[in-house]
């Protein structure tokens, strides 16, 4: 990423400013000190339970053997098992699960759900290795992993270059181990193994239900919503369509390879058939091209940032125009961007709320497969909606009655949830 920056600043700030644990920590911090929490519990919350480190040997496909390394961090089990994703990516690293894993508890605790944060990454380039090869590592990572994931302990999830197959791979692999069908040991699962309906949609669905309660607040119609989305895959590309369909104009369109833009509205059910057909956004008829960078700042009511980590920073922060950031992704906007967002008056749903959907409807499965019994989709959106509601409003009156962002309003909630649930179970020694 090529940072625009708005002053001069060195290669170690920028890096620190980039960090994804060190842009947790921050925030932390600040929750932390406006809590009054004293240093104790700080360590307790901040500290992860358990980080694990595996090196997976794979034979590939021409008869080698390589060794990837991959990763599993425990943040919290104070409110219940680990919940988090695990992603395939050749830039993997320890601190990006590490703080990956920390926001899962915050975002569980922010919703209200019983579950803790846990996070898992491979290192390795998914575009490069066979079908037959992502499976091996897989099933291997899984096995390593063993003693430590269960329906009980820490139950994965999907996240980047991962998919249903991935945890239908990792669901029989633990089974096998196991000597019993454990369908309840990973969510985003096929639905024929146990998984839940709805659950596809779900992050952007979440995505959908504050965006409307934001546009409540300040009494904006949908109609006349002006919407950009960067990032057009599972969270963009269903929270666009959801977002179409109550009226709202999504008005520009980024990806890794380019972006498109309409004034006056993008067909998205068509993009995505179109995408489908070309393999990428480009060359939408009706659509004319723009910069991936000035599609950021473009004049709209609602930026929903739904790829990467760090797309908004302080060398772009004070060009965003948006009147309502809703964060898909996780950790899109780093802390020292949170300031000039702030001062800019930009009303932001932080993503431990805004995308914790997706987290709340693997809740569903997980007690759906621990049940035996299944809910239709009216039934888990409902569900769903309610939480996603409630969840803003909390937020939201946190904020008016502590006089801070939301931001910093989520991790106040959040940690006061967990801090609370460590000061009831006690220390054990």
């Amino acid at each position: 990423m090529i940072l625009e920056a708005a002053n001069p600043t060195t290669q170690a700030d920028l890096e620190r400013e980039f960090n994804p644990w060190l842009a947790a920590e921050a925030r932390f911090n600040e929750a932390a000190a406006r809590l009054g929490l004293d240093d104790g519990m700080r360590k307790v919350l901040r500290t992860p339970g358990m980080e694990i480190t595996v090196n997976i040997p794979v034979q590939l496909d021409d008869g080698r053997l390589e060794v990837f390394t991959g990763y599993r961090v425990q943040h919290s089990l104070a409110r219940g098992p680990a919940k988090g994703g695990i992603r395939f990516a050749p830039d993997v690293t320890l601190d990006e699960v590490r703080a990956l894993a920390s926001w899962m508890t915050w975002k569980c605790a922010v919703v209200n759900i019983p579950f803790g944060g846990g996070k898992g990454g491979v290192i390795c380039d998914p575009m490069v290795l066979s079908q037959n090869e992502l499976e091996r590592i897989t099933r291997r990572y899984t096995a390593e992993l063993i003693d430590v994931i269960g329906p009980e302990r820490d139950v994965p999830a999907p996240d980047i270059n991962t998919n249903e197959q991935t945890m239908a791979w990792i669901m029989d692999t633990y089974s096998m181990h196991k000597r019993t069908t454990v369908t309840a040991v990973v969510t985003g699962k096929p639905l024929n193994l146990g998984g839940s309906r709805g659950r596809p949609e779900a992050t952007g669905r979440g995505c959908l239900f504050v965006t409307l309660q934001a546009l409540r607040k300040f009494h904006m119609e949908p109609a006349q919503t002006r919407v950009v989305v960067q990032g057009f895959g599972n969270v963009g590309g269903k929270a666009s369509i959801l977002m179409q369909k109550t009226g709202m104009k999504i008005i520009a369109v980024i990806e890794w390879d380019g972006a498109i833009y309409n004034p006056h509205g993008i067909d998205v059910a068509a993009l995505e058939q179109h995408r489908k057909s070309t393999g990428s956004i480009t060359g939408f008829p009706g659509s004319e091209p723009i910069d991936r960078q000035e599609a950021l700042y473009l004049d709209c009511d609602v930026l929903l940032p739904a790829a990467k980590e760090n797309v908004i920073h302080s060398g772009n922060a004070h060009k965003v125009k948006a009147k309502i950031l809703c964060e898909g992704a996780n950790g899109p906007t780093t802390a020292a961007a949170d300031r000039i967002l702030e001062e800019r008056g930009v009303f932001v749903m932080p993503d431990i709320l805004a995308n914790a959907g997706g987290v709340t409807v693997s809740y569903f499965e997980w007690v759906q497969d621990r049940q035996g019994y299944f809910w239709n989709e009216q039934l888990v959106n409902g569900r769903l909606e309610e939480i996603m509601v409630n969840s803003f409003k909390d937020v939201v009156k946190y904020a008016e009655q502590h006089g801070v962002n939301n931001r910093t309003a989520a991790y106040m909630l959040a940690l006061d949830r967990v801090a609370f649930a460590i000061k009831l179970r006690g220390i054990y020694a």
